[in-house]
């Protein structure tokens, strides 16, 4: 009876979780007037509200956007993240433990107390409306580091001195030895990137104006709320299926990995 009451409570927190999505992607191939029905069934199939939503705004444009934007993070989070990982795990220097703890206590301060310098110093570069004002703010982060840092450490340390010997320097050990054998981290910190950079929408808000260059949450948020959707949900929930889409796709693609690395990296010291 335990496990029958096990299961029968996942099931139940499965659909209230996954309900709302479900309900998205049918309402938005539902005809206008049954989507208020909150039905997940619709009479027939329309997809009018994908057709508007195509002729109302670039979403093309903004989708591409994204993808160079939130490619260019992740694979910059994870080439220095991993660097900074590797020499606050197996590097000995002065003040290492001190750095470690002031990354830590990065993660606490709320992103609204650098946004002003950090416009400042975009505006100064001369970076507004270009993807180096999207990109650069970001290609660092401190969960990044932590998690590479953790996982390094649970690498025996005989590998590494026999890449040393070997001849190899500190770079190519990290990417020729450290990340074959760190698989899921690399997975967990790509997804956990991706989707921040993704959905982050204030930020471009602020350094984006020309809409050629607005990503896909920047784009869809001024369109839901500015007045273009003219009230129509239907079309505002297709806007939001197709920004969800590439989020749902990398997470079922890789949610073993995710899974396992989350497992593996937060308890070892």
């Amino acid at each position: 009876m335990k496990r029958i009451f096990y299961y029968i409570f996942l099931f139940v927190g499965a659909i209230t979780f996954l309900y709302p999505f479900i309900w998205m992607i049918s309402a938005s191939i539902a005809p206008e007037n049954e989507i208020g029905n909150l039905i997940l069934f619709p009479s027939h199939l329309n997809f009018n509200s994908y057709k508007l939503m195509f002729e109302k705004i670039p979403i093309a444009r903004a989708f591409l956007n994204s993808m160079i934007v939130s490619s260019s993070i992740t694979i910059g989070v994870l080439v220095f993240g991993s660097m900074v990982g590797y020499a606050l795990s197996r590097l000995e220097f002065w003040g290492r433990d001190a750095i470690f703890y002031l990354i830590i206590f990065t993660m606490t301060l709320p992103f609204q107390i650098t946004l002003i310098p950090q416009y400042i110093l975009i505006v100064k570069f001369g970076w507004v409306d270009s993807y180096f004002g999207l990109i650069v703010p970001y290609l660092m982060n401190a969960l990044s580091i932590i998690m590479f840092r953790q996982y390094f450490k649970s690498i025996p340390q005989d590998l590494i001195d026999a890449a040393r010997i070997d001849g190899c320097g500190e770079m190519r050990i990290i990417f020729r030895i450290l990340w074959p054998n760190s698989i899921p981290a690399i997975i967990t910190v790509g997804i956990l990137t991706f989707m921040a950079s993704w959905n982050e929408v204030l930020w471009a808000l602020i350094v984006i104006r020309d809409e050629s260059m607005m990503t896909m949450p920047q784009l869809v948020t001024l369109f839901a709320v500015g007045g273009r959707a003219e009230s129509q949900l239907g079309v505002k929930l297709a806007a939001a299926t197709i920004l969800a889409l590439p989020i749902i796709i990398a997470y079922l693609f890789f949610q073993k990995y995710f899974i396992q690395s989350m497992a593996s990296t937060g308890l070892k010291e």
